[in-house]
């Protein structure tokens, strides 16, 4: 049995909502799963704290018994910090504290 983790379509239309699930790769996308290990409301502002909530202790369980998390699940497991940053996802952002160039002096 393949099992991916992946995101299940909820709410109406033009509102939706989507449950984190475990399930086995033939299923259905919004059909039957294993466990529900978190949610993604993609409406909500971007800074928002509840935009994504991941379970991450059970999602590293799926993944040692060979869950596959799906493209959008591996970015949100890398802006947790619980994978590390692939090449195909880009440099990581700057931060304002993370300057890499010193301060310019002023010409004397």
């Amino acid at each position: 049995m393949s099992l991916k983790i992946r995101l299940s379509r909820g709410g109406a239309k033009k509102n939706p909502h989507y449950r984190i699930v475990v399930a086995d790769s033939r299923s259905p996308r919004d059909g039957r799963f294993i466990e529900r290990v978190g949610a993604y409301h993609p409406l909500r502002p971007k800074d928002d704290k509840d935009r994504v909530s991941l379970d991450l202790e059970r999602i590293q369980h799926w993944m040692e018994r060979g869950a596959n998390p799906t493209d959008r699940i591996k970015r949100f497991l890398v802006d947790a910090g619980a994978l590390p940053r692939p090449a195909k996802f880009g440099p990581a952002p700057a931060s304002a504290d993370d300057s890499e160039d010193p301060p310019a002096e002023p010409a004397a």
